[in-house]
């Protein structure tokens, strides 16, 4: 299948404990996130560069794609993260000569680092109580 016949790509993306499920199609540059325009949802213009990353490592324009996301779980960081991975496995799968350059920054690989389990016996994952000699 061509890139021209794809109507709509699915797939997800995730980072520490949040996911995020994308729907990309060809279009006029509509981006919505929960039903929230991309703006109210990500207010900072650094969150925007993060997220289109894929689109800037391909040399793409935004303006050629409409996106719908779906995002849920961890905190605001995280979040981005898990939408720019599933807009980067969405890119990869509507056109698979994109995967090697997307593959060489890092974009399609998940970031598999989380939260390390609090042990018993230690304040947090790997603080020891306080040691008193006396």
């Amino acid at each position: 299948m061509s890139p021209q016949e794809i109507k709509e790509i699915w797939t997800s993306g995730g980072r520490k404990t949040a996911r995020a499920r994308i729907i990309l199609r060809r279009g006029k540059g509509n981006i919505v996130i929960n039903e929230r325009s991309l703006e109210e949802y990500f207010p900072l213009p650094e969150q925007r560069i993060i997220l289109f990353q894929p689109f800037s490592v391909l040399n793409l324009k935004e303006k050629d794609f409409d996106l719908s996301f779906k995002i849920s779980g961890g905190g605001i960081s995280g979040q981005l993260e898990a939408a720019r991975h599933a807009l980067a496995r969405a890119l990869e799968r509507f056109n698979p000569q994109w995967r090697p350059a997307l593959k060489k920054a890092g974009l399609l690989t998940r970031d598999a680092r989380a939260k390390e389990r609090k042990k018993y016996g230690l304040r947090k994952a790997r603080r020891a109580p306080q040691f008193s000699k006396r």
